[in-house]
């Protein structure tokens, strides 16, 4: 047959940082992105759910609004009109943060935008949100920061719980003081408390992840870690960058594994040493 490639222009913008420390970055200083205003991405692997989510998602929605204020005079005086009606700063107006039904959001919440917040939905005192998308029926508790990250419905987030261009599926709950950076976390999974998962290789190595049993390079100067779907991550835990946890699996802290420093199946679970464990942590997820 006679086959030819599909070519579209994705309109892409750069966006980024700046200025950043070159370790981190080009010899420049930036750390940027090609974000494309036309997204589409093929999900073949579990950095590919952070790229369509957060790089194709959040980050293109903030491209597209600069876009659009470059281009119309009309939508930047929509949006200074508004915010000088509600007495906010530009990016903290209803023309860029879309509230849904019956929120209760605490007065002293930062909130900027875009962002989108779905249906009752709680967030809490001091609480910072920034580009990011929040489903319904999603408890912020005080303190949280929440930048460039999606946390899809039924999620909760106490005290002091950090994430910085994330992903949480549905049903989940990272607990106080956890800190995710460029990670994705999967469906009815529960991450504990004071657990850091990082995103940066401090020798000059390129970061690695697992695809078909071959550890690849992923082009990405930063990359944390990504936790499946129905897994119970217990507290204190470092987690290496672009390391995974399978799904299914029950994860403690201990003197022998508290510094993940490679991936986790369900073999290595940890409620096989539990009497019971098998009856009490069914596996949902098989390969």
């Amino acid at each position: 047959p006679n086959v030819r490639p599909l070519v579209i222009n994705t309109e892409a913008r750069e966006v980024g940082y700046y200025r950043v420390p070159t370790h981190m970055s080009d010899e420049k200083g930036d750390l940027v992105y090609q974000v494309p205003t036309k997204a589409f991405c093929s999900i073949e692997h579990w950095v590919h759910t952070i790229t369509a989510n957060v790089i194709f998602g959040v980050f293109a929605e903030g491209a597209r609004l600069e876009r659009d204020i470059e281009r119309s005079v009309g939508k930047q005086l929509e949006m200074l009109g508004r915010a000088m009606l509600e007495r906010k700063q530009v990016l903290s107006s209803s023309t860029v943060v879309h509230v849904g039904r019956n929120c209760s959001i605490d007065p002293t919440a930062i909130i900027q935008g875009p962002t989108y917040i779905g249906d009752n939905v709680s967030i809490g005192p001091g609480a910072v949100i920034c580009a990011s998308l929040i489903g319904s029926n999603v408890d912020v508790a005080q303190g949280c920061q929440i930048l460039l990250s999606v946390v899809s419905d039924r999620c909760f987030l106490p005290f002091r719980a950090s994430l910085f261009m994330s992903v949480m599926m549905e049903d989940s709950m990272v607990a106080q003081n956890t800190c995710l950076q460029f990670c994705s976390i999967g469906r009815n999974t529960f991450i504990g408390a004071g657990n850091t998962f990082t995103d940066f290789n401090l020798v000059p190595k390129p970061i690695r992840s697992s695809y078909q049993g071959k550890l690849e390079e992923t082009g990405m100067p930063v990359l944390g870690g990504c936790v499946g779907h129905n897994c119970f991550v217990g507290s204190g835990l470092v987690v290496y960058p672009a390391r995974a946890i399978e799904s299914d699996v029950v994860l403690l802290a201990s003197a022998e594994r508290r510094v993940i420093d490679r991936n986790i199946f369900y073999e290595d679970s940890d409620h096989f040493t539990i009497k019971r464990g098998m009856e009490l942590h069914a596996r949902m997820y098989p390969r």
